[in-house]
């Protein structure tokens, strides 16, 4: 694997969390031909997303930005070459040439043949496995006063379920979101809802189509209320919150596939 590219934390268990869009780092050759600075970057990078992976068996980590490879993308869209595929940013200096794109692809594919090697090892051994792909959105567009978003469409957490099997799947994810509001913290329980912000990207999909009767992808996606999205910072309690909230759903996950493996 390509330096730097990802981190990867295999341990036994059906249970796998993948932080794909918290890393913030560019290889060297694409530094200067970056328009945007670190910060606009940062603001559509998820950071802290990988605090949350301890609520998988074998964790994944992708170190570098999505502005080098997104891997929530179907490959023909997984480098963004226009502003249109990047929220109207004009992320470029130049066209970038195919030789660079295609280095750019060559890590998506690694990490694809990298994803698809450790599931199907799952899947050898437990049968089914459910696959925590973890996720944050920004939620205070206007930087001159940071209003928020309506919280009526913007839950805290946002669960994507799109193309899994509802048959075999949706008592294990009403349990999941069940017990994820259940989890309190000096009183107070998250907003976790249900495809009404996001029904889940490529790699879920993927997750679906390869293994649809074995894997489960739960796409979740955190609303940046555990940080300033303008500028980075964190908030050490709310980003503890929801790591103790999802960690409280393991139990519940692993009966529920229990279930399922008799």
């Amino acid at each position: 694997m390509e330096e730097n590219f990802l981190t990867l934390n295999i341990n036994d268990g059906p249970l796998v969390a993948t932080a794909i869009h918290n890393g913030h780092l560019i290889r060297d050759e694409l530094v200067p031909l970056l328009k945007l600075s670190e910060a606009e970057r940062l603001r559509e990078e998820d950071p802290f997303t990988s605090d949350w992976v301890t609520v998988g068996d074998t964790r994944i980590i992708v170190n570098r930005s999505r502005f080098e490879v997104d891997l929530n993308r179907a490959r023909d869209k997984a480098v963004y070459r226009n502003p249109e595929d990047a929220w109207g940013l004009d992320t470029w200096h130049i066209q970038l040439e195919e030789d660079i794109v295609n280095r750019s692809l060559n890590l998506y594919d690694k990490f694809y043949a990298t994803l698809n090697k450790q599931l199907k090892s799952i899947e050898s051994r437990y049968g089914k496995f459910v696959v925590f792909d973890i996720h944050s959105y920004n939620h205070r567009r206007n930087r001159s006063n940071k209003t928020q978003a309506d919280p009526k469409d913007n839950p805290e957490i946002n669960i994507g379920t799109s193309n899994m099997n509802e048959t075999i799947w949706r008592p294990l994810v009403n349990r999941f979101i069940n017990d994820l509001k259940s989890h309190r913290c000096e009183g107070r329980q998250l907003d976790v809802r249900e495809n009404i912000k996001f029904k889940g990207g490529h790699m879920a999909r993927c997750i679906h189509n390869n293994f649809p009767n074995s894997g489960l992808a739960l796409a979740i996606e955190v609303k940046k209320f555990y940080m300033d999205e303008w500028t980075g910072r964190g908030y050490q309690s709310e980003i503890d919150f929801v790591g103790r909230a999802l960690v409280s759903t393991i139990n519940g996950v692993l009966q529920e596939l229990e279930k399922l493996q008799t």
